[in-house]
């Protein structure tokens, strides 16, 4: 019964690498949450300082940020 186990961990972890470097790589190409977090802070300000459009500013931050990354 040890050797199942074992051997489903083993391909588990396999598994958790080759998704650990594609995300890197996608991480690599698109904006942090730190940044688009400053960014739609930036709108906010920008904009007013208006209640209720968090999710506005954050849409854009990112669709802003996205854009770039792809130019860049």
């Amino acid at each position: 019964m040890k050797s199942k186990t074992v051997t489903a961990v083993v391909e588990n972890t396999e598994y958790e690498a080759v998704e650990s470097e594609q995300t890197q790589a996608q991480l690599a190409s698109a904006p942090s949450l730190e940044e688009i977090r400053q960014r739609a802070y930036e709108l906010h300000l920008q904009g007013g300082c208006v209640h209720g459009r968090d999710q506005d500013d954050w849409f854009q931050a990112e669709r802003d940020l996205t854009e770039k990354y792809q130019a860049g």
